[in-house]
């Protein structure tokens, strides 16, 4: 059953967003790449940080630096 959908400005759906990158990475085929299921674990992260910048209503940068985004938090906090 799919989770159920928010709009871009709650954190709800930020981690619904990082809940299904992680769940592609989890999935291990032969015929997919290390680096593409690496890619969605990252993608997962990326989502799960935006979600808390969005639930204290503070803009974030679109980059994919995780240790910038952390960084930025962190300052913001």
């Amino acid at each position: 059953m799919p989770p159920e959908r928010f709009g871009p400005d709650d954190p709800r759906e930020g981690l619904n967003r990082a809940r299904s990158n992680l769940a592609q990475a989890s999935v291990r085929l032969p015929e997919v790449y290390l680096e593409d299921l690496c890619f969605q674990a990252q993608q997962a992260a990326e989502k799960a940080i935006r979600a808390v910048f969005v639930a204290r209503k503070t803009p974030f940068p679109y980059v994919h630096g995780l240790s910038r985004l952390l960084t930025l938090l962190e300052v913001k906090w």
